[in-house]
């Protein structure tokens, strides 16, 4: 199997991970980060920061994970197909599947196969978990922020243009509370669902190998025929 496709997930998470940072550091460098930061009284920005590069290094190491069950699974393939002695795996599971298949001599694994997805796919569940987080924290300072603009409504009394400079510079950070800390739930959870496609559709041409190589190569009915 050429070395392109097995590092092609790593190689797209690459760029995908630069591209991402390479837009954070424009937002720096114009101000806009700090800007946004600064007009965020509550906070709620920064927990959605820390929260976003979290799981963006969960994810990073789910990537690496999974790059190299792939990995051993295209030597498996070029190993079968040559007619080859298989590669060790190591630990794993991909190789505690194929030492359960062997042990129980073929038959019909695809149960075996569909466990082994499962586990895999859950291995992504915070991460979707996380992206709904964002969401919400960014829906949470909407509230906060229009709860913020709307508390010096209730200090109007007597028309005073001093108190009504005031009473608007305050309402305008409430207002600035809300659209950021919503913009950043936005676009951190969209980033996030983002990153988690590529790997759920990596897993998915992962799986679908998988279980086309136990169909060939681990079954019963194939080990009959290579025995024949």
């Amino acid at each position: 199997m050429p070395r392109s496709q097995t590092s092609n997930l790593t190689l797209r998470a690459l760029i995908i991970t630069l591209l991402i940072a390479f837009g954070f550091y424009l937002l720096a460098d114009l101000g806009l980060l700090r800007t946004g930061l600064g007009g965020d009284k509550s906070y709620i920005s920064f927990v959605i920061l820390a929260v976003y590069l979290g799981a963006t290094l969960h994810w990073l190491w789910l990537v690496h994970r999974l790059s190299g069950d792939r990995r051993k699974m295209f030597a498996l393939e070029a190993a079968a197909a040559a007619n080859e002695a298989w590669p060790p795996l190591g630990d794993g599971p991909l190789a505690r599947l194929v030492a359960t298949v062997q042990k129980k001599g073929g038959g019909n694994s695809s149960a075996l196969v569909e466990a082994m997805g499962d586990d895999l796919s859950n291995r992504h569940a915070l991460g979707h978990f996380l992206s709904d987080v964002l969401l919400k924290l960014g829906l949470v300072g909407t509230v906060v922020g229009f709860i913020l603009m709307l508390m010096p409504v209730g200090q109007i009394g007597a028309f005073d243009p001093d108190l009504m400079k005031e009473l608007l510079a305050s309402m305008s950070g409430g207002m600035s509370v809300a659209l950021y800390t919503t913009l950043a739930g936005l676009v951190t959870s969209t980033l996030l669902k983002g990153q988690y496609y590529l790997l759920d559709a990596s897993l998915a041409e992962f799986a679908n190998r998988l279980t086309v190589f136990v169909d060939l190569y681990l079954d019963s009915d194939a080990m009959d025929s290579d025995a024949a």
